[in-house]
């Protein structure tokens, strides 16, 4: 099977109709069952499956509650194997009468500005319990449990000192981005600056706290 990443524009039709979409390197899909053991039935026949394909998702599981999480760690990003085991999923669910979450899927980074990301770096690894990960030559930071946001440091050349030096980056499908900004603006925000759109706007509240909604690809 071809090990070629794709875009969140080369999956977004081929995934239309399923609880998954594409954010940067990975699937994510949520389902709602019944009750906790229907949820439990529900991975173990998707674990069938993985098996046979020899492709694992990452899965949280709770009350009534299933998510997986898609990516092809060897490609380093989204491949027709996560394609396959997604289409594989959603026949499984629509099988046994699981439906999709209604809520979207997002993500969130932390992104911090700075003169010098060295000199920082240790205090935020050892502080929230992190550990470096090395992508594009950047070093990056992330959750070992998978759980947190990831933070990445974004260079300030020159400081500046009128704004927040911590901002949050919110990624969404990029069909939904501009609605997102729309109704960020409605419930009281301020674009900041539309300067990079369609790929990212900079959005703030009241008290300048800035807030990025990111079109993932």
């Amino acid at each position: 099977m071809d090990n070629s990443t794709l875009t969140s524009s080369d999956t977004a039709r081929r995934l239309d109709g399923s609880a998954f979409v594409q954010l940067g390197d990975a699937l994510y899909g949520s389902y709602r069952t019944k009750d906790f053991e229907r949820a439990i039935a529900f991975v173990d026949l998707v674990a069938t499956v993985a098996d046979e394909q020899n492709h694992h998702p990452d899965v949280s599981l709770g009350y009534g509650r299933v998510s997986f999480e898609l990516s092809s760690h060897d490609a380093g990003g989204v491949t027709e194997r996560d394609l396959a085991l997604a289409h594989e999923i959603q026949r499984i669910a629509d099988d046994a009468g699981v439906v999709a979450e209604s809520v979207h899927t997002l993500r969130y980074d932390l992104a911090i500005d700075t003169v010098d990301a060295d000199a920082i770096r240790d205090f935020w690894r050892v502080g929230m319990g992190y550990v470096e990960r090395l992508v594009d030559e950047e070093i990056e930071l992330v959750d070992p449990r998978g759980r947190g946001p990831k933070l990445w440091f974004q260079r300030m050349d020159p400081p500046r000192t009128d704004r927040n030096r911590i901002h949050v980056d919110v990624y969404v499908p990029a069909t939904e981005a501009e609605a997102r900004v729309e109704a960020i603006l409605e419930a009281g925000g301020t674009l900041m600056t539309d300067q990079f759109a369609p790929d990212w706007w900079v959005l703030a509240d009241v008290d300048g706290n800035e807030l990025c909604i990111c079109a993932a690809e």
